[in-house]
Formats: C-alpha cells, structure tokens, sequence
C-alpha cells in the first residue's frame, strides 16, 4: 500500500516559486531514491533559511522516507515548530512505505494528542490509517478510526469508506464491512472490489457462498459499474472447486474478451497468470495452455502459473519443459516460486539428476537459505529416494528450521522406513520448541507404524492430549489404527475405532483392512470391507481390492458377485503407470498400453522374461 503526495494538493503556487530548486531535486530523490542527494539537498535547505517551510520539510520528508531513512524523516518533523496535516501525512505515508504499521498507528495517535496545535486529520489521513489497521488485523483501532471518521464527517468519503471496508475484511469482520457498504450514498468500483477480495480472500467457500458471491458481481453490474481486471482476478479463485461451478470461470474469461480485455491484446499479466491458476484447479490444463499461448506479454508469474498448473495436474514432464523453454524462449530466470512450483515434479518423476540441477541452480543464486525453498528440497530429494541428500539439506545451519521443515525431515525418515530416526527427530524438535501440528503427528505416527515401535506411538499419540492439548484428527486415529493392526492388535484397534470421538472415515477402515488381510482374520476383514463400501460406494479400489482378496481364495463365485456390481455402477479402476528415464528422457507405460514407439520390442522382451521365470518355476522342488 503505497500513497504518494501530489504537488498540487499540498503547494500552493506562490509557495512553489520560492524554492522551486529545493523542491526538484527533492523529488529528483524521491524518483532515483538518492540518499546522498537528499542529504546534500537537506543541507541547501538548512543553509538558505528554508528549515521551517512547511512545504519543503514535507516534501524533505517524504524524500528520506522513500530512501529508507525513517529516523531523518523523523528527525527533520520533530524540527518544524508548525506542523500542519500534510506534515503528519507525509511523515505517517513514510512509515506505511517501509512497513512500519505500528509506528504509523503510534504517530496517528499522537497526531489526535496535538490538540495545541489544532490539526485534525483529513480524508488522506483516515484512508491511510484504515488500512494500516487492516494490515495489522488490528479490529479495535479500526473501529476507532471509523468512528472518527463518523465524528469529523468523512464516513461519506469514497475512499475513506472503501478503506474502512477494507479493514474490516482483513479483520474478518464481513458484517460490519457489508454495513457500511450498504450505507455508502455513492459506490464506486473500487466498493465492490474490497468486498469481493475481501470475501476470496477468506477461502472455504460452501457452493452457497459461491453463488452468494456472484449474485454480488451481478448487483455491481446492475448498478451500471464495470467491472475491471482486479475484479475479475479476484474472483477468478473462487471458481476453483470440483463442484461444476468452475463455469463461472469460463463466463468471466468471455467478459474480458467481450469488454476489450482479450489476452491476445497483451493486457494484465495478472488476470492471465489467474485464469491459467483457474483452468488448472479445475482440471481444464489444455485450456489453461491456451490461454498461455495466447497471451502477448508473458513475466515469470506466468510462467510459473503455467508450470504449477502441470504439476498439479500430474504433467510433471511438461513441467520440466516449461521451465527449460521460460529460460530459453524469453530469457526469464526462475525465481524462488519457480523453482518450488517444479521441485514436485523432480518428486512425482523420481528425477534425481533434474532435482539436483535445480538445488544447484538455487545456490548459484544464492536461494539456499530459503525455508521454503530448503523444504521444497527435502520433501523432492526424499521422494526421488535420496535420503543421504535430505539429511544433507536439513542439516544445513544456512536457513531457519520451521515447523515445516522438522514435519518434512519426519515424514522422509518414515518413507523409508527409518521410524527410529523419526521418532528422534520429533523430540529434538520439541526441545527446539516448537510445537507439534496435526500433520507433524501423522507423519511421525506413519513412520512408527511402519517400523513397528507401537509403544513409542502410543506414547507420542498420549502426549497430543495430555501435555498439548490437541484433538486428534481422523488421520492420527488412522495412523493407530495402522499402528496396531500391523502389530497383529486388531481386537485392540478394533476396540479403539469403537471409542473414537469422531466418525471413522474411510481411512480409518482401510487401515484395518489392509491389517486383517495380513494377518488374514475374515471377521475383521469382512466388516471392514461393509463400512468402507458403505462410506464410498462409488471407489473402484474398494471392488477391485475385495475381489482380489476373495479370488486369494478360491471364492470365485463372490469375484463374479463383485465384478458385476461393479459393472452395473459403472466403475472402473484407473489403470497404474510406471516409468523410466532413460538419458534424460522419461518412458512411461501404462496397462496394455502400445503407445511407445518401441512397444513391439518391449512386449516381446517382456514375454521372454515370463518364459525365463517361468522355467524357472518349473524346476523348483514343492514341498
């Protein structure tokens, strides 16, 4: 939130012909951000008798705020004997540029003690002051900023209320927010917006509140406002969900191109880097490429848009071209989001080789003390199977271990079956201090279910609790579940679901299943498969696992019971795939596929091997 300080409000044109040196180079700093020239300019001013203008002290002090020089900002507006509202606004702007809210909250308030000096604030102050208090979350002061605003007549400002709606939202208040929407005399584009944003903003949106959202972009149509490209890319997000509603997305896509927005034209990189993020949350990646490809002006964010979208819709090959093409094609260098965006993909590939050309990359410049980005590294080095270069990134004393960073080092140790490793790793992390997070647990609790340390997992499981006053989600009831029925304790789990606060989900259920097939107890078995059919009657994996496990059996007539309730529901289980990579180049392959150029080679040598194995089966001895 930057607001800048226009000649024309604070000079008036006699003044301006005093010193109109002083005041050029002073905004000569503030366009190149010269501190040296300013402190010279400071100097001039002190020298020929201008230390008191109001006009030039403001200006002075918006010159060393822009430079990052907040103590000679303030130096200089502690010097002026006869401070006026753009003395405050200039120095209360400054600190808003560097971030500094507290401080600008601090000197409002002061601002409101000066009653010697009669200076009340005006519609600038109030705007300014509003969104500070959004940006801090802070409800109470914005609160007090509205009422004063209320007392000295600027609630029916535009953009003092625009930014009183603004603080509201951020403050999550959204009824008083619409409140004083409603209560505005006059609205303008920018009403709307807030409140949109506002709304998108918060997230979690139930298909009512969806409609609740676009009913509202209708009624600023109706009221003869046009909605621009922040409107659009603000709901564009909202438009991601996997309920149909992604329609909305493609209706507002045509509103830019009926209104003169089209892409092609080269229009903002911002609505183009939200319609591709909208087409991939909803699975529409060829459509979001269109968009891609059709766009004139393209910048890192969109690239980066079009490569998570690949990667969240399991293209992780395409991912990886992209981000050859970005460096290529436009000479664009990855930036941090970029090289997170395509680290998944390195893990999706197993791409060890292409992993470690990105985190070499990332030191080059000089990105390695990234939480983030070192977290990107753990999670992609432990999927690719390299648990030697996980530990070698969570070691480095180079970044800042967050929570993040601790859950990823458990989670690695648990994927490979070092469950002893993660356990140590957990509670060196508590005595770090930091505090353990649901999904902390779950990985933790994973990884002592896999190794089987039971006790060690009940232990951790206790602890959530009895010393960190956590309720477990149905994921850590799962994880014991896990725990105890691969320990051969399935009376015990069993009995644990029955006392289970929350409704076992199919997670639930399926980790008894796959325990009492281990150890092969039916009664379990059987009922396990009731509830998780009752739960998600609709899952092939379900069908396809009790068939196997029956045919295990000989029970064919149950198989063919199975596989035609199967086929009067319509499902069919998506086949698996498993690749290679082969100088560089990944070879996929899934069921009875023939796609490959080489799938005659790969047939034929692959019915050699079943003819090899099986001989070789012939000539064992059955006891």
């Amino acid at each position: 939130m930057v607001m800048t300080l226009t000649t024309s409000r604070y000079y008036s044109s006699a003044t301006v012909s005093l010193a109109p040196n002083f005041l050029h180079l002073l905004q000569l700093c503030i366009d190149l951000r010269a501190l040296k020239l300013a402190h010279q300019s400071h100097a001039q001013i002190l020298t020929n008798g201008f230390g008191q203008n109001a006009f030039v002290t403001t200006r002075l002090v918006s010159a060393y705020a822009t430079c990052g020089a907040l103590t000679l900002s303030r130096f200089v507006f502690e010097s002026i004997e006869a401070k006026n509202v753009y003395l405050w606004n200039s120095l209360i702007n400054g600190y808003v540029k560097n971030h500094d809210f507290h401080q600008a909250l601090a000197l409002f308030r002061q601002m409101g003690r000066s009653h010697e000096s009669g200076v009340l604030p005006d519609d600038y102050t109030l705007a300014t002051i509003s969104k500070v208090s959004g940006e801090l979350e802070d409800l109470v002061s914005g609160k007090l900023i509205h009422g004063k605003s209320i007392r000295i007549g600027f609630v029916s400002d535009v953009v003092v209320a625009n930014s009183v709606i603004s603080m509201y939202c951020r403050c999550g208040d959204f009824g008083d927010a619409m409140k004083v929407f409603d209560e505005m005399p006059q609205r303008n584009v920018g009403s709307f917006n807030v409140i949109i944003s506002g709304c998108a903003t918060l997230g979690n949106f139930t298909s009512a509140s969806r409609d609740d959202l676009w009913s509202f972009f209708l009624r600023m149509q109706r009221e003869g406002l046009k909605a621009d490209a922040f409107t659009v890319s603000s709901l564009l997000p909202v438009c991601c969900d996997d309920t149909g509603k992604w329609d909305y997305g493609r209706e507002l896509h045509c509103y830019l191109v009926k209104n003169g927005l089209d892409l092609r034209m080269g229009s903002d990189v911002h609505v183009g880097s939200s319609l591709i993020d909208m087409y991939s949350r909803s699975k529409k990646i060829v459509l979001g490429r269109r968009v891609f490809d059709q766009m004139k002006n393209r910048n890192i964010y969109v690239w980066t848009a079009m490569i998570n979208g690949y990667v969240q819709n399991g293209a992780p090959e395409d991912a990886l071209i992209l981000l050859h093409e970005m460096q290529m094609r436009d000479g664009i260098r990855p930036n941090k989001v970029s090289l997170i965006s395509v680290l998944p993909a390195c893990g999706l590939l197993a791409g060890l080789t292409v992993g470690k050309q990105i985190h070499g990359f990332s030191i080059r410049m000089e990105l390695n003390d990234d939480s983030s980005l070192c977290n990107a590294l753990i999670d992609m080095y432990s999927k690719c199977g390299s648990l030697e270069y996980v530990r070698q990134v969570f070691d480095s004393c180079s970044y800042f271990k967050d929570a993040i960073t601790w859950s990823s080092m458990i989670s690695a140790y648990g994927l490979h079956g070092r469950g002893e490793e993660a356990v140590i790793t957990y509670y060196k992390m508590l005595q770090q201090g930091v505090k353990p997070d649901t999904i902390m647990v779950v990985g933790v609790l994973s990884a002592c279910s896999k190794s089987g340390l039971v006790d060690e997992g009940i232990d951790i499981y206790n602890s959530l609790m009895t010393k960190y006053g956590m309720k477990p989600t149905v994921e850590c009831y799962a994880c014991v579940v896990d725990m105890l029925g691969r320990s051969g304790q399935l009376d015990q789990a069993l009995e644990f679901i029955k006392k289970m606060p929350l409704d076992p989900g199919p997670s639930v259920w399926g980790s008894l299943l796959t325990a009492s097939i281990m150890h092969g107890n039916s009664r379990i078995r059987d009922l396990a498969y009731r509830c998780l059919l009752e739960l998600e009657p609709e899952n092939p994996s379900n069908y396809i696992s009790l068939s196997n496990t029956y045919a295990s059996y000989r029970r064919w007539d149950v198989v063919t019971e199975v596989r035609t309730m199967m086929k009067e529901r319509g499902l069919r289980k998506v086949p698996g795939c498993s690749w290679i990579t082969i100088s560089g180049k990944t070879h996929s392959f899934a069921v009875a596929d023939k796609s490959h150029p080489s799938s005659n080679l790969i047939y034929g040598m692959l019915d050699d091997l079943v003819s090899i194995m099986t001989d070789g089966c012939a000539d064992i001895d059955v006891f």
